[in-house]
């Protein structure tokens, strides 16, 4: 696409320069045409070999939150009864993320020449997912856009405040963390040396805790610091590689769901995240066994797919949901007992919502209780470090006053 930049006066009369990607000139001000009041001249701009806009889009990550935005405002457009080519002519203008602007801008023009919206979305995977799509493209054989771009504004705010919820967790504990090591590092690099020359000329033997720490200071000023962070390196690029494994993606998502303060932490939000898609896909008239393909490749952990694939393959031969997750022993009782309820009233969608509602009210009331128990542990840790080094400074103190005595 080239880029053009053209004179246009908007609703308010006011008149400015645009500037617009497109195929052609003709195409450009058909664009433009339903952005804008009136269209003036229009020019090809001139661009240098290096183009920073799109190295600064390779960096833009479209967030479920700007997803969660779009749609509320395309829903509400739509509704409202705004053509659709014009209304993503108005929201790529406005829109804040380069990478999603640049999609928005291709999808309308794809749109005007005839593609469906959901096919046109299917060309920017970094910007719409499976869900994205099998979603729109319900609303548009249904007739009901409006009504499921609604829907995804409202699954995309959930799943953006769950994950907020467990950041919030997370978060306490990395920062206090990375304080204390911070502190203790420093400490141990720049502190302690002063108080080395100190013993070295009072002479005597140290006690094992500050000759320890005289030996750790000694290590981390020195070039063998490089061999536990190449260590730690190693280490790091192997775990990454063992769980691109199937094996390993398995081993390493099981114990994310059973490890102690944050494994059931992962748990309800996995079931709560799995609940909330598969509701509002059916209700949105997806087929039960699209919507199981599209809730597997957006789970996240690799034993909830599994398990989800093989309620699919239940379902195939006649089965129900509820004894295939039974059977997976992945998703705690009371969800599966909710679900069965859903089966057999005939009410799946409405009551997959309840059980997500109820799994994200745990996941809250999780997140409280996992940081008033991180709280004084991070406290008791940062503590213990600072208070290792002051006693190891002082004790070689303690025993001279001992010798004067």
């Amino acid at each position: 696409m080239a880029t053009f930049i053209a004179e246009v006066r908007d609703l308010k009369g006011k008149t400015k320069q645009e500037k617009i990607e497109a195929n052609s000139l003709e195409q450009a001000r058909a664009l433009l045409q339903n952005q804008y009041v009136a269209v003036g001249s229009i020019k090809k701009a001139f661009s240098l070999n290096l183009d920073l806009s799109s190295i600064g889009e390779n960096f833009t990550k479209v967030t479920v939150k700007d997803k969660a935005i779009f749609s509320r405002q395309f829903a509400v457009m739509v509704n409202a009864g705004v053509a659709i080519v014009r209304c993503l002519g108005i929201l790529s203008e406005q829109c804040p993320n380069a990478k999603l602007k640049k999609a928005l801008v291709a999808i309308s023009t794809d749109v005007q020449q005839g593609t469906p919206l959901s096919d046109s979305m299917r060309q920017h995977p970094a910007c719409f997912d499976n869900l994205y799509i099998s979603m729109v493209q319900a609303g548009e054989v249904g007739g009901v856009l409006d009504e499921v771009l609604n829907r995804l504004s409202k699954l995309l705010e959930d799943m953006a405040r769950l994950q907020n919820q467990i950041k919030s967790a997370m978060a306490y504990p990395m920062v206090v963390g990375s304080f204390a090591v911070i502190v203790f590092l420093a400490m141990t690099m720049f502190l302690i040396p002063i108080f080395a020359g100190i013993f070295e000329d009072i002479g005597g033997e140290l006690p094992a805790l500050t000759a320890f720490m005289l030996w750790l200071s000694g290590i981390l000023r020195s070039w063998k610091i490089l061999i536990p962070i190449v260590f730690i390196m190693v280490v790091t690029f192997a775990f990454k590689q063992y769980y691109k494994t199937p094996i390993g993606r398995v081993q390493i998502d099981g114990f994310l769901l059973k490890m102690p303060l944050f494994g059931e932490l992962n748990e309800k939000s996995a079931v709560a995240r799995f609940c909330r898609i598969f509701g509002t896909l059916t209700r949105s008239g997806v087929p039960i066994l699209n919507s199981l393909d599209i809730v597997r490749d957006t789970s996240g952990n690799q034993v909830i797919a599994n398990a989800v694939e093989g309620a699919k393959l239940e379902i195939q031969q006649g089965g129900l949901i509820s004894l295939a997750l039974q059977k997976e022993n992945v998703f705690p009782t009371l969800a599966i007992q909710m679900i069965s309820v859903g089966e057999e009233t005939g009410e799946l969608d409405s009551m997959m919502m309840k059980v997500a509602d109820f799994y994200e009210d745990e996941v809250e009331q999780a997140v409280k209780a996992l940081t008033s128990i991180m709280e004084p542990i991070m406290i008791i840790l940062l503590g213990g470090m600072v208070g290792t080094i002051l006693v190891s400074m002082y004790l070689p103190m303690f025993k001279i006053f001992e010798q004067f005595g």
